[in-house]
């Protein structure tokens, strides 16, 4: 269960942040330098396709590479893709250690993202920050915003599911399809400065939507403003 680092992409002006990445998540090499991204990129690729050799490695990790770095200039912090078996969600143990399974049994995927925006508020002000967020996203009829408590603090979680027409040329039919997706994003006010962490999942696996909307629940748990490790029983302070 990889804890995330403190998201250093600015360090002189972001507060550090703390969340776990649930088991099934592989993070994108998103780096500061070019050569922390390609070594992180060699990384990457041996863990997605662990099956895989040099012929599947070597080509597939200046993608991901390429990949990350437009994220990382879009200003994501983190990014993962997540990948998890069907017949562990049939068996409801999605979120424990999985099993070894055939990519035949089938596949559940998602994209997890945090990025941080600057929401100019002091650390007394979380509740006030999350309100204003609350109120703006609830004006969206097709967004399902609610407020959330959670051991962090106030946050904000959003709900929308959108439905898209896909070109005949991209299906496997050569007809025009509709692909149903669904996206929920928490946007969780720094306590500790002028910054807001936008959370955001999002899946085109809807038969599997339950799964996926627990893996979210069991990551916020998780998030944190001070570092976990400092506070762990027996731990001096």
């Amino acid at each position: 269960m990889p804890t995330a680092p403190p998201l250093n992409a600015s360090p002189d002006t972001l507060p550090p942040l703390w969340f776990v990445a649930p088991e099934g998540f592989f993070a994108l090499p998103i780096a500061a330098t070019p050569e922390e991204r390609t070594e992180r990129a060699r990384s990457f690729v041996r863990e997605l396709y662990s099956r895989g050799d040099a012929n599947i490695w070597e080509p597939a990790a200046p993608y991901y590479e390429a990949i990350a770095e437009t994220m990382g200039d879009a200003g994501l912090s983190y990014a993962a893709m997540g990948l998890f078996s069907a017949a562990d969600d049939a068996d409801e143990t999605l979120t424990d250690e999985p099993a070894r399974h055939e990519p035949e049994e089938g596949v559940v995927q998602c994209a997890f993202t945090v990025g941080i925006v600057q929401t100019d508020h002091s650390h007394e002000d979380t509740d006030v920050v999350a309100q204003g967020i609350l109120a703006t996203l609830s004006g969206d009829p097709y967004n399902d915003a609610i407020w959330l408590d959670l051991p962090c603090g106030p946050a904000v979680s959003c709900i929308s599911v959108r439905e898209y027409r896909l070109n005949p040329d991209v299906t496997a039919t050569g007809e025009e399809m509709k692909l149903l997706t669904g996206q929920i994003q928490v946007h969780v006010p720094f306590p500790t400065g002028p910054y807001t962490a936008v959370f955001t999942l999002h899946t085109a696996s809807m038969e599997h939507w339950a799964s996926v909307y627990r893996l979210m629940s069991a990551l916020l748990q998780t998030v944190s403003f001070t570092d976990p490790l400092e506070a762990l029983p027996g731990e001096p302070a």
